[in-house]
This record gives structure tokens, C-alpha cells and sequence, in this order.
């Protein structure tokens, strides 16, 4: 039993790190498109090992069913969501920060 609940709180620490992470990122990348993929790309894996360790400390449940269910429909519809965030920031005219051509920062 001890060792669940060690998982679970190592489960759900990495998990709150790498929503942390990803809330960094929000703040400090430089465009719409960036702040997107850190967002994405680290709350959803911040997200599943929190879902993970709610699961380990439900047991053998129909809450831990819920919380398989969910951690499914999450990785299929935060894609899905990043995309359409970013085609309708394209649409409306954002464009994306590029990395400079050689020898125009030095002007």
C-alpha cells in the first residue's frame, strides 16, 4: 500500500512540475505559435501523469474507469484544439515570429 501512494505522490509531482513548466513557457515564448506548442506539448504530459496518479490512488474503481476514460478523450481532443487554436490564429492574420535572415541584425 505505501508503495502506491509513493507512486502516486511521484505520479502527481512530475505531473504539477510539467504543468508548471508549460505555464513558463506560456509566459516567456515569444508568439502566439510557440506558446501553443509549449503548452500543448508539456501540459498534456503534465496532465497524463497527474491523471496516472489520481488513478493509482483510486484503485480498482469505476472512479479509475472515469480517469481512463478521460486521459483518452484528452490526448485525442488537446491536439485537436492546439490545431484549430492555431489555424484560427493564422486565419486572422497572426503571423509567426521567424528567426532573422543572416546579416539583418546587424543593421
Amino acid at each position: 500500500m505505501i508503495f502506491l501512494d509513493v507512486a502516486s505522490f511521484v505520479l502527481l509531482t512530475l505531473g504539477g512540475f510539467f504543468v508548471f513548466v508549460g505555464a513558463l513557457g506560456l509566459y516567456r515564448m515569444p508568439d502566439v505559435y510557440t506558446r501553443m506548442h509549449a503548452a500543448g506539448m508539456v501540459d498534456t504530459l503534465g496532465a497524463a501523469l497527474m491523471i496516472a496518479g489520481m488513478m493509482l490512488q483510486a484503485g480498482f474503481s469505476l472512479v479509475t474507469l472515469k480517469l481512463l476514460t478521460l486521459l483518452i478523450l484528452f490526448f485525442f481532443f488537446s491536439p485537436v484544439a492546439t490545431h484549430a487554436l492555431a489555424r484560427a490564429a493564422l486565419h486572422a492574420g497572426v503571423k509567426p515570429i521567424l528567426q532573422d535572415e543572416p546579416g539583418e541584425s546587424d543593421k
